[in-house]
């Protein structure tokens, strides 16, 4: 796709803050006049990511042609359409896309924005079209109408969980569940009637809850990953322990943080290989060298999966007769993670790993990680823009 100007990427910024998920595409002249459009890297991840369609799975020819129902907007009207999604027997099948009629609105090389809305698709010519004139128009337009209902859409579970948090604030300090780091975070959940488990899924309708003492550097938890046994020297996290563990009372543990700059007290640091796209943590013993691998790719998806969406609940952390209370008072808001700024941030050492392994004095191995935590100046290198609300 050609560099975009000036104000097509002020209209992009406009689409991103109203959280419209989208894809552009460019139609060639040469298309234009077969009707027809390459299924560009791009819009074929925006199609699999909104669950729309996989191209992958098609079989080619003109028997396994997908349509689908498509609306062109044009100003203060809208043409109805059809999407024709397919692989052609030659040329390898490579992915097609096709909307009917829009040939009749885009000239070649103009930008087309693609939408998928209320089981549609919906296009516009982001090159042509006034995007921010007829959002913030007074009179109602269907362009308008679109991104406002989706907007509202998207914010649903977050404004229903934003007034719950407000409610619970509202009461004051609330005593801690345990003694313990982890306290601020499962005092909360407990208050919010969401069990407490080892889910991988996000806490709440699709929102993942991070609670944190305010007024404290911490490094805040993105997920837990364990690596990739099959790839790895290593083949459990027994393996790991027994290989770096130190005695502590009565438990036999390692329990430290691991960096791509600095190797830490055990010998162990982190290091990335992009040519083969892992994440690997390395010894500095050479009887052992690199001993597990993650691949960047499942690392991805977890960030992606994990933190769609995210509530990072800050709190003040308040002792009263002896016992550390909470006050709920700040929510940072962040959505869709930068997955490709999660390579750089590991790099950088602003992203970490710690180890939580333990064998217990009945000889049972418990491993609380591999955890992934990011230090709080990361946030917004790792997230788009966030907003941020006040809880009292």
């Amino acid at each position: 796709m050609r560099k975009l100007s000036d104000a097509e990427q002020n209209k992009i910024k406009v689409l991103t803050k109203y959280q419209v998920p989208f894809t552009l595409i460019e139609p060639t002249e040469t298309g234009l006049k077969k009707s027809i459009m390459d299924a560009t890297g791009a819009v074929r991840s925006f199609l699999e990511e909104e669950n729309i369609h996989n191209y992958e799975s098609q079989l080619q020819g003109p028997k396994n042609k997908v349509l689908m129902p498509a609306v062109i907007y044009e100003g203060l009207k809208i043409i109805k359409s059809t999407a024709s999604l397919y692989r052609p027997l030659t040329k390898n099948g490579d992915p097609r896309i096709w909307f009917y009629g829009l040939s009749n609105f885009a000239d070649p090389n103009d930008i087309v924005a693609i939408i998928y809305y209320d089981n549609s698709f919906q296009v516009f010519n982001l090159t042509k079209m006034d995007v921010e004139g007829l959002i913030s128009s007074s009179i109602g337009n269907p362009l308008q109408e679109l991104i406002l209902e989706i907007n509202t859409t998207e914010n649903e579970v977050a404004l229903e969980l934003l007034a719950i948090l407000r409610k619970l604030a509202s009461k004051g300090p609330i005593p801690s569940m345990v003694d313990a780091d982890t306290s601020v975070g499962r005092t909360l959940e407990t208050a919010l009637g969401i069990d407490i488990n080892s889910s991988k899924q996000p806490d709440y309708k699709g929102i993942e809850l991070k609670s944190f003492r305010g007024k404290r550097n911490n490094r805040k938890n993105l997920f837990a990953q364990v690596p990739n046994w099959t790839l790895s020297k290593f083949k459990s996290s027994q393996d790991i322990l027994d290989a770096f563990g130190y005695d502590r009372g009565d438990d036999f543990k390692l329990y430290c943080t691991v960096s791509a700059i600095t190797q830490n007290s055990q010998g162990l640091s982190l290091k990335l290989d992009s040519d083969i796209d892992q994440l690997i943590e390395n010894s500095n013993n050479p009887g052992i060298g690199d001993f597990v691998v993650w691949t960047l790719d499942k690392l991805h998806n977890r960030l992606r999966e994990k933190h769609k969406e995210t509530f990072w609940v800050e709190a003040d952390s308040i002792h009263k007769d002896g016992k550390e209370h909470f006050q709920y008072k700040l929510v940072e808001h962040t959505k869709k993670p930068i997955t490709s700024q999660f390579d750089l941030l590991i790099d950088q050492g602003i992203i970490t790993l710690d180890h939580l392994i333990k064998r217990n004095s009945k000889g049972k191995v418990v491993e609380k990680g591999p955890l992934f935590k990011i230090r709080p100046k990361g946030i917004e290198l790792l997230f788009p823009p966030s907003e941020t609300y006040a809880l009292i």
